[in-house]
């Protein structure tokens, strides 16, 4: 997503211990900060072990901060565009307009702007052919229109949509080399202007209906998709983040109720526009629209003709992205973040079990199921040995306290209400969660904290998992469940990293943990990957001033850790003023596919082509070794 907070921070008053359990294996160093009194512990140990590059499973060197109009890596690799926003799906499509003048229509067939969260499906019978389902979050109006402000027509607001959403490319694998298939029967577009079908528990509610759909079963459109999902039966889940932002009123003084300030309306919108443009984003005539919009949505890339459907059984906020795993006794998890400051991490359970030998017997399989939120303990606060339980409290209606009595009249309400019902319960308000990960190797679950310059203030207490006050570095939660099935409903959790600048805080909270080093310091964690090794790969989107709390940090990142020692290595640079977000690995782990979104957001920025006077593009790379080999290793 775009970075949402910039914001001046100051000394840090409460720091609690961060838990290590389950971090210190086979003898290997813990990664973990220790902190005491409000003060750092010796970074010696740790510091020494990530000079020293003790690490079996990263096999590249680590490449320094960067604030160059370029992607760097590590010496023995090479990245390549694999497709960039406004390029054609089909071979008669229109060509990308670096004017701004092109029309919705050719956008509607164009690959969509500001790609974030992906994931490749590879073909059972052909290793060299794959689809990929890419998200397209939101559009800069600078470069989407020939006017470079707000929408100011119908057209522009469907231009604009168009851009959003999702898009589904096949890719082939020629000379070694992976490569976008212009063409292909599979390519789709997936747009604000879509038709979708609505499924689960909300369907049909009467808070589901409008005057275009009086059934509250059908919608148009999925837009502000950040990251994504895949599933063990081959579908793809993208994540509907920011929606609130694209609604607004025509009436200035319109009051709107308590979950629809929850959520974020406001009567002028934000910077999206669309609302004086198009009734259907306008809450003085169309309020119940809102609900529609902040699900999960699932989509079959192998079937072109298929209908994309909103799964609302997995609750309504503000997605990040939707991590699967698997329960001992085979039903479907989904753990999910809602990205905003002070909320919270969920997860789903399916009631049915997964088939996994008929993949559409599964189609359904997230309809049905309960909705957690998490709560988490202080921490022991133990300096030596600091670890911290936790717990997933039921959103059911008729359980919790989620009644009538507290504003739930039934199940559908507490979905779409999610929040409010995630309040009730006393879930704990967190540094916005944003991806989550399942670990292939042990099962340990991980999430990206990005930032909160708002901890300790509005009922955000420090501690626990949110150490900070202010905090506008972040950190990275993990979890492992009780007896290692995700099923339980209990936890303990712990902190693999804490983001900070050793170089301008050295020896202070706002230094970061022991794990970080002015040769590895970033900000804002916020995609993460897996890979089959285990390694762990971290993407930043965060502050790149290279200023103040934040000098020596360059451009936004993609890092690379190892979750067993806590070591972690820079591995690309990305170039001026953009997000680095979504990753996918080929099926033989030789080539990373990344996403670089909004390069010159602010400006300052002609990436990919370089071309005189040229208009930056967001692009999916594709990074291979030089040697052939296996990425990362």
């Amino acid at each position: 997503m775009s970075l949402l907070e910039e914001n001046q921070s100051t000394d840090l008053e409460k720091m609690v211990g961060l838990s290590r359990r389950g971090f210190i294996s086979a003898g290997a160093l813990c990664g973990a900060a220790m902190f005491l009194g409000g003060n750092l512990l010796s970074r010696s140990v740790m510091a020494a072990s990530v000079s020293a590059g003790n690490s079996r499973l990263l096999g590249f060197e680590s490449i320094p901060a960067a604030t160059t109009d370029a992607i760097s890596l590590p010496k023995g690799y090479k990245s390549s565009v694999l497709i960039s926003w406004g390029q054609p799906l089909h071979k008669n499509g229109p060509a990308f307009d670096p004017s701004g003048n092109g029309t919705a229509a050719a956008q509607e067939v164009q690959f969509g702007d500001n790609n974030d969260g992906m994931s490749l499906f590879a073909f059972p019978d052909d290793k060299n052919r794959a689809l990929m389902a890419i998200n397209n979050e939101y559009t800069n109006y600078r470069y989407l229109y020939p006017h470079g402000g707000m929408p100011q027509s119908a057209e522009d607001v469907r231009k604009a949509l168009a851009c959003e959403g999702v898009s589904v490319i096949e890719v082939q694998r020629r000379n070694g080399q992976w490569q976008f298939v212009q063409g292909s029967r599979y390519n789709r577009r997936i747009h604000g202007n879509s038709p979708l079908r609505i499924s689960g528990p909300a369907r049909g509610h009467d808070l589901m209906k409008t005057a275009a759909d009086k059934h509250g079963k059908k919608v148009l459109g999925t837009f502000q998709n950040c990251a994504n999902g895949k599933t063990p039966w081959g579908t793809y889940l993208t994540c509907e983040e920011n929606f609130t932002d694209c609604f607004g009123s025509s009436n200035a003084q319109q009051q709107f109720d308590a979950a629809q300030k929850r959520y974020g309306v406001v009567a002028s919108s934000k910077d999206i526009n669309w609302h004086p443009h198009d009734p259907r984003f306008d809450m003085a005539k169309n309020p119940n629209e809102l609900n529609r919009h902040g699900w999960v949505v699932e989509i079959d890339p192998f079937d072109p003709q298929s209908t994309p459907v909103k799964r609302t059984a997995l609750g309504r906020f503000k997605h990040e992205n939707a991590a699967l795993a698997e329960t001992d006794d085979g039903r479907a998890v989904v753990y999910m973040g809602d990205d905003e400051r002070g909320e919270f991490i969920y997860k789903f359970v399916s009631r049915d079990r997964i088939n996994h030998r008929n993949q559409k017997a599964n189609r359904d399989i997230l309809d049905h199921g309960t909705l957690y939120v998490a709560k988490f303990d202080a921490g022991d606060g133990n300096p030596d040995h600091p670890k911290g339980q936790g717990q997933w409290i039921e959103l059911t209606h008729g359980k919790n306290g989620i009644d009538a009595s507290s504003g739930f009249a039934d199940q559908a309400e507490v979905l779409i209400h999610a929040r409010l019902a995630a309040s009730v319960v006393g879930a704990t308000r967190m540094d916005r969660p944003e991806w989550i990960v399942v670990s292939p190797k042990d099962g340990q679950v991980y999430c990206t904290l990005t930032n909160n310059a708002k901890r300790g203030e509005d009922g955000q207490p420090v501690g626990g998992p949110n150490p900070r006050e202010k905090n506008v570095y972040g950190q990275i939660l993990r979890w492992r469940t009780d007896r290692n099935d995700h099923a339980s409903k209990t936890f303990a959790w712990d902190l693999f990293v804490v983001a900070g600048n050793p170089s301008v805080h050295a020896g202070t909270p706002k230094g970061g943990s022991s794990n970080i080093t002015p040769q590895n310091m970033f900000n804002s964690p916020d995609g993460l990957g897996f890979d089959k090794a285990g390694r762990l790969w971290i993407l930043t989107d965060g502050d790149s001033s290279n200023a103040g709390d934040f000098a020596g940090m360059g451009n936004n990142q993609m890092l690379c850790a190892d979750p067993a020692t806590g070591e972690i290595r820079r591995f690309m640079v990305g170039p001026v003023g953009c997000e680095v977000t979504g990753i996918s690995f080929s099926p033989d782990q030789k080539t990373l596919f990344v996403g670089i979104q909004h390069p010159g957001e602010n400006g300052g920025s002609t990436f990919p082509e370089h071309l005189p006077n040229g208009k930056p593009r967001s692009s999916v790379m594709a990074i291979t070794r030089e040697d052939g080999g296996v990425v990362g290793a």
